[in-house]
């Protein structure tokens, strides 16, 4: 199974590092966190992967690499709830200091979708 993320839901799991998203459009962000579109490519299929593997479980972790810009980040699931799977995002872009830990969760819709929410 793949999940995608809209741009809006892509805001949301930026919103706790980044302040408030309101004005800002998506590739200021990501900008800003020093993330190109194609690190954020790397690190959601890294998140995908954990999904796509039946139950996840607490403390199981995956690291990635982007070869190409040298961006490199750890994922790792810090809770799991109901039908909710907490993440931990720890991002270290290329040449910089690592970002703050990110926090976000997807839970699975009635389809069977994982689906990040607030």
């Amino acid at each position: 199974m793949t999940v995608r993320l809209p741009a809006a839901l892509f805001a949301l799991f930026l919103s706790g590092v980044v302040g408030a998203v309101d004005a800002k459009p998506l590739s200021r962000i990501i900008a800003e966190m020093g993330l190109s579109p194609e690190d954020y490519r790397v690190l959601d299929a890294t998140t995908s992967s954990m999904l796509a593997g039946g139950t996840p479980s607490v403390g199981q972790e995956r690291n990635w690499v982007n070869e190409k810009t040298g961006t490199k980040g750890t994922v790792r699931i810090r809770d799991v709830k109901d039908n909710c799977v907490h993440f931990q995002h720890f991002v270290q872009p290329s040449g910089a200091a690592p970002n703050p830990e990110i926090r976000t969760r997807q839970c699975k819709d009635a389809s069977g979708n994982w689906i990040l929410t607030p």
